[in-house]
């Protein structure tokens, strides 16, 4: 091995190392932080603590507000990703293997998506959930959800199936297999890998989503756990390490989700896995 691609592999080592550093580092000092007391967490808020307490963690355990918290966000998270997963898909499907007149139009205006900031329409988006009666309930969070997620979802999934074989499709049209037969017993079968991808990146979108909660949601029993966070913290303003504490616990199910489905993720955003 000659010494530039020795210097370029360290290059990239060094590179990727301090990436990690930057996004690993503030949930490594978050977990950390709630195994602290109040003294020690201003005194050492980036050191391993001198005594494990648990306390904070074993009285959030012991809250059922907390899994209150957590279970509206499971809930409104895993139906944001089967509803994304469903239309997304079957919009990709159609564009991938069916040719119609108004269908690059069509797509065009639904990747349209991509580059319009969220923020811009919560006003609009608030009036029209206001005045469908859906204000205070699960469905004012989840369908605008499922709505800004298609542009991503429905690109990725029509990539991934472009470059699934044609020979496929052609062989069950010939056994007589239509176009909906081949989507539910072919098509999402082999299509694994970009529903764990697209599936990931809604669940973790909805699990972190503040804003569009903090405007369509009034009761308390509805809220997510970013708006239990805002309460949690309100109600323990100086109690810093039960905060971050509160936070460790939250984080862990969209971790946990990710972690589940990595070894699909590369495949998915490559694509044409199945090719071949």
């Amino acid at each position: 091995m000659n010494m530039s691609a020795f210097f370029a592999g360290l290059g990239r080592a060094v590179v990727l190392m301090l990436v990690s550093a930057f996004v690993l580092g503030p949930m490594l000092v978050t977990i950390l932080g709630g195994f602290k007391s109040a003294g020690e967490l201003r005194t050492n808020p980036f050191g391993f603590p001198q005594n494990w307490q648990t306390e904070f963690f074993s009285s959030i355990l012991s809250d059922a507000t907390f899994w209150r918290f957590l279970g509206n966000s499971l809930f409104i998270s895993l139906v944001s990703v089967v509803l994304t997963l469903i239309v997304a898909a079957a919009a990709a499907y159609v564009f991938a293997q069916i040719r119609f007149f108004g269908a690059r139009w069509l797509q065009a205006y639904l990747l349209l998506g991509l580059v319009f900031p969220f923020a811009t329409a919560i006003l609009p988006l608030f009036i029209k959930v206001r005045d469908l009666g859906l204000l205070d309930s699960y469905w004012a969070v989840i369908l605008p959800q499922t709505a800004f997620g298609l542009s991503l979802s429905i690109l990725l999934f029509k990539t991934f199936f472009e470059q699934l074989p044609k020979e496929l499709f052609e062989a069950a049209w010939v056994e007589g297999c239509g176009y909906v037969r081949f989507f539910w017993r072919f098509t999402l079968p082999l299509s694994t890998p970009i529903l764990a991808t697209v599936g990931t990146f809604v669940f973790v979108s909805s699990w972190n989503n503040f804003l569009l909660p903090l405007v369509v949601l009034n009761s308390r029993e509805l809220y997510t756990w970013p708006l239990g966070m805002m309460q949690f913290r309100g109600e323990y303003v100086v109690e810093w390490n039960r905060t971050l504490a509160f936070i460790t616990l939250t984080i862990l199910p969209s971790v946990a989700f990710f972690l589940a489905a990595q070894k699909y993720i590369v495949a998915g955003l490559t694509g044409g896995a199945v090719k071949g």
